[in-house]
């Protein structure tokens, strides 16, 4: 694309705004900018063609246009936007262009509220992460929606409402990153933050039909020491290459890395893989639904066509003895946090019943009914699946699964308001894939191949050995030049 002239920016930006009023099944405005991904927006600020403010005003007026649909962007941060886009910015490959964090993470002056109503603050330093994204460049315009406290599959708080999924409304965008998943796949922004506990990057990108990678532990340095925390932190993009771009931005280059950097991942490599290959469901062995199954394969497929070796493997985390043992371990460690959550809101006289959702409190009973040494025995549960899939990994360069046993689920389905027996058993059964990956430390992907019958997106996951995210990328590259994903535009599009 040319020159942007100035006239056509602003008459597009106008006409995004317009758009909301007059086509209200479905956004469909573009403006000048909307066919760039970040790199390309920040090329645009560097050549002059286009200035920082106009990314972000553009931006604004987009969220403007969905996000009433959406409900994917929930704190705006649009003065604080235009007037850092107004000074000076890093010499950066990503400055200037709009960027959203998810409300997990404190940015200095804006509230926080982990969608809880037990948390109302506004913080006064910023995480690790959101500083990495200011020192790159980006501009933070707003913070994405999340369940409460980042504890389920889907983002339906009840203090910030559900996320719906650009691609059909009535179903979940994911969890728990389902607000960043939903902007970027509707084009409010080209990428945006998002982090990763048990699948919370993952999920939502298979569900939304985006591009998410979750990193190796320790990988980004988010200065966390609490026992037995599996969360890890990057984004999700439409394009391989931002993605690539953000995560060099943000690891952890420092001397005492666990993982010697491996800087811009910018192309595919030569290099051919030997790929495990399964799609049967990690705790019982049975198949998941007709279209996951049928995407997935198709995507082993696509890989041989490029010349990869697909080996039909067993889940390395296998006899059920270990199974039950490793999901009672999983269920003790996740539980810890709202367990302390709890004992804090008790400590500050107020009833946690009026601050805290029912699956919340029923997870925090679950972490404080264990014994003392619950939380040894997990991590040492924990060390064993690792090493079963360190070995594993040892045979392979990657492994290909599904990410989800089922295509985007409703909303409703997996509601914080359900009973606890019901929740547990139905995200047990949803979401199989992806914890293992946060258990062992290993980098894993979604990649968004495939589509169900009914036009929802369905992504593949790719993991390797763990510091392997060069791997990752670059097999990425190959399959977004297969197989453009781009190309594919939701119900809600506003890019």
């Amino acid at each position: 694309m040319g020159l942007i002239d100035r006239r056509q920016l602003m008459g597009s930006v106008a006409a995004v705004a317009l758009a909301g009023a007059l086509r209200p099944e479905r956004a469909t405005a573009h403006d000048a900018f909307s066919s760039y991904d970040a790199i390309g927006q920040a090329q645009l600020v560097h050549s002059k063609q286009a200035t920082a403010l106009e990314l972000v005003d553009a931006a604004i007026a987009r969220i403007e246009v969905a996000n009433p649909k959406l409900n994917a962007v929930v704190w705006e941060m649009f003065d604080h936007a235009r007037t850092r886009a107004k000074g000076a910015l890093p010499d950066s490959p990503l400055s200037g262009v709009p960027y959203l964090i998810k409300d997990l993470n404190n940015v200095a002056g804006e509230r926080t509220t982990a969608g809880s109503r037990f948390l109302d603050s506004f913080a006064t330093a910023n995480d690790p992460m959101p500083q990495k994204a200011i020192d790159a460049g980006l501009i933070i315009v707003g913070k994405t929606n999340t369940p409460e406290f980042g504890l389920l599959p889907t983002t339906e708080s009840l203090r910030l409402g559900p996320c719906h999924n650009p691609w059909n409304l009535d179903r979940s965008s994911g969890g728990s990153s389902g607000g960043a998943a939903a902007a970027v796949a509707a084009g409010l922004v080209p990428t945006a933050h998002a982090s990763d506990g048990g699948g919370s990057i993952r999920i939502p990108a298979s569900c939304c039909g985006v591009f998410g990678l979750k990193p190796s532990r320790g990988r980004m340095n988010l200065l966390r020491t609490m026992a037995g925390d599996l969360s890890v932190q990057n984004c999700i993009s439409r394009t391989v290459r931002d993605n690539a771009m953000v995560f060099s931005l943000s690891e952890d280059t420092g001397a005492h890395a666990p993982f010697k950097p491996i800087s811009f991942v910018s192309g595919p490599s030569k290099t051919r893989l030997r790929i495990a290959f399964g799609t049967a469901h990690f705790y019982d062995g049975t198949e998941p639904h007709s279209d996951v199954k049928a995407a997935v394969e198709a995507s082993a497929k696509l890989c041989e066509s490029l010349g990869h070796t697909i080996v039909p493997a067993q889940n390395p985390i296998h006899g059920q003895a270990f199974i039950e043992a490793y999901i009672d371990a999983f269920m003790v460690v996740f539980s810890s946090s709202p367990a302390k959550l709890v004992q804090m809101a008790k400590r500050k006289d107020l009833k946690p019943e009026d601050v805290f959702e029912p699956w919340t409190l029923e997870l925090a009973e679950y972490g404080m009914r264990a014994p003392p040494d619950a939380m040894s025995k997990a991590l040492t549960v924990f060390k064993e699946a690792e090493a079963q899939v360190d070995a594993f990994m040892a045979n392979y360069d990657a492994w290909l699964t599904p990410v989800l046993a089922l295509p985007p689920i409703s909303l409703g389905e997996q509601a914080p308001t359900l009973d606890f027996k019901t929740l547990y058993s139905r995200m047990k059964q949803y979401i199989p894939y992806t914890p293992i990956h946060n258990v062992a430390g290993t980098p894993a992907m979604s990649v968004p191949l495939g589509m169900s019958n009914d036009g929802l997106p369905i992504g593949s996951q790719f993991a390797a050995a763990k510091g392997r995210e060069d791997l990752l990328y670059a097999l990425a590259y190959e399959l977004e030049a297969a197989q453009a994903w781009t190309r594919r535009t939701p119900k809600v599009w506003v890019g």
